[in-house]
C-alpha cells in the first residue's frame, strides 16, 4: 500500500467527520463535541516529568472516552505550567495515541518566526498524519520581560498590523504559496508541499488546519474575515464570550477551509463524586491564579495549602469571580452546567480545562464527565 493510502487511512481513523479536520461530532448525549485543553499542570510536591506523564495518561483517556481533540497551550516563566514547548509535547503525545486530534491552544505567533512554526507543525503532521491542529494566538503567553527575552527584542509586535502579516507569512509557508518575486519565494518549509514538486515526490493529503485563538474581539473578527475556525478563551474571559462569538459569526466569510463558522470555547470544569471534593480541588487552581495575578507565579498549591490560606478581601472577590466561571461539582451538576453554557453561547465545541493540583483528580474528572454523557 502506498504512503498516500496509509496517510488517508490514518485520517479516516482520526474521525474527520466533515473531511476538513475541524468539525467533530457530538458523542453520547453531549450537546456538542467535547475536547481537552491541558496546561500540563505542575502541582506542589510534583515534578515536570510527572506532569508530562499525567499529560500522556490524560491524552490516552481522552482518546479512549471519545473526546474530539487534545490541545496544549504555550506559556513561559510559569513554574506551575509545563507547556512552554507545545511542538515538543505534541510529538511525545502523538507517539502515545492513535486517533485523537492533537494541537496547540495555542502557539503564540509573535514569539516565533513563521518559518519555524511551519517546519515544526509540518514535522508533527508527518508524525501523525491527519491529526494535527495549529492554533495561533497573538499574546505573548507571559509577561513583557519574558516575551522580550524570547524574541530577543524590546519591541513587542502584537498589533493590528503585525499579527495578520505574520499569519499570512505562516500560511504561505504551510501552503508553499509565496508568489514569484517574493523574497521568500524560494524558501520552503520542510516537511511541506515542496517535497511533492521534487522528482518522485508525492504530496501529503494533509496540512494542519489553522485556528485563531482569542479573548477579545480582534481575533474573532480576523478569524471570521479569513473564514478560519475560532477558539475563544471563555475560561479566563467569560464576559467577552458571547460578544466575541457574535462578532465572529457576523464577520464570517466562507473560505476554502470552512463554508460556515465553527467556534469552540475553552471552559474551566471539574467533576468529582462529591460537590465538596470538587470545590476543594478547584480552590487550588483559584489560589494559583491569585498568585499569578499578583506577580507571584508558582506551583499549583495542594488542597491542604489552599484550605489553610487566609484570603484577604481583594483576593476573596477575585476567587468568587473566578470560580463563578468554573463549572464544578458532581457529574450531573457539571453536565448541566456544560449543557447550559453550550446553549447560551451557541458554541460548536466545548474544550474543557481543569487547572488543579492533582493529576489524579483531573483524570477522574474527565472520566466522570464522559460517564455523565454516556460516552
Amino acid at each position: 500500500m502506498s504512503g498516500v493510502d496509509d496517510e488517508t487511512r490514518a485520517g479516516r481513523e482520526a474521525g474527520h467527520d466533515a473531511g476538513d479536520g475541524i468539525r467533530g461530532s457530538a458523542q453520547g448525549s453531549a450537546p456538542v463535541p467535547l475536547s481537552v485543553l491541558d496546561l500540563v499542570t505542575v502541582g506542589a510536591g510534583n515534578t515536570a516529568s510527572g506532569a508530562v506523564r499525567t499529560a500522556v495518561d490524560l491524552a490516552r483517556t481522552a482518546e479512549r472516552r471519545g473526546f474530539h481533540r487534545y490541545w496544549v497551550a504555550e506559556h513561559h516563566s510559569m513554574p506551575g505550567v509545563a507547556s512552554s514547548s507545545p511542538a515538543v509535547l505534541l510529538a511525545h503525545l502523538a507517539a502515545h495515541t492513535r486517533r485523537i486530534r492533537l494541537g496547540s491552544g495555542g502557539v503564540m505567533l509573535p514569539n516565533h518566526a513563521p518559518l519555524v512554526i511551519a517546519e515544526q507543525f509540518g514535522t508533527l503532521e508527518a508524525m501523525a498524519p491527519g491529526r494535527i491542529d495549529l492554533g495561533l494566538g497573538r499574546a505573548p503567553g507571559t509577561d513583557g520581560a519574558t516575551a522580550a527575552a524570547l524574541r530577543r527584542t524590546e519591541q513587542l509586535h502584537e498589533g493590528a498590523d503585525e499579527f495578520p502579516q505574520q499569519l499570512v507569512e505562516l500560511t504561505r509557508f504551510l501552503d508553499g504559496s509565496f508568489p514569484d518575486g517574493h523574497p521568500y519565494a524560494k524558501i520552503h518549509a520542510v516537511p511541506g508541499p515542496v517535497q511533492a514538486t521534487s522528482p518522485g515526490g508525492v504530496q501529503s493529503p494533509h496540512r494542519p488546519p489553522v485556528w485563531l485563538l482569542g479573548s477579545s474581539g480582534f481575533s474573532a473578527r480576523l478569524a471570521g474575515t479569513l473564514g478560519l475556525p475560532f477558539a475563544f478563551a471563555h475560561h479566563f474571559s467569560a464576559a467577552n464570550t458571547v460578544p466575541a462569538l457574535d462578532l465572529y459569526r457576523a464577520s464570517f466569510r466562507p473560505s476554502e477551509v470552512l463554508a460556515e463558522p465553527y467556534a469552540l470555547i475553552g471552559v474551566g470544569a471539574l467533576a468529582a463524586e462529591e460537590e465538596r471534593e470538587a470545590r476543594r480541588q478547584v480552590m487550588t487552581g483559584a489560589l494559583a491564579m491569585v498568585r499569578l495575578r499578583t506577580g507571584r507565579p508558582g506551583l499549583v498549591p495542594s488542597p491542604e495549602e489552599a484550605e489553610a490560606h487566609r484570603f484577604n478581601e481583594l483576593e476573596r472577590g477575585f476567587v468568587d469571580s473566578w470560580l463563578g466561571n468554573v463549572v464544578h461539582g458532581t457529574p450531573d451538576a457539571v453536565r448541566q452546567g456544560l449543557d447550559d453554557l453550550a446553549k447560551r453561547t451557541g458554541a460548536d465545541e466545548l474544550m474543557i480545562t481543569a487547572n488543579v493540583h492533582s493529576g489524579a483528580a483531573r483524570l477522574r474528572s474527565y472520566e466522570l464527565i464522559a460517564d455523565a454523557y454516556g460516552i
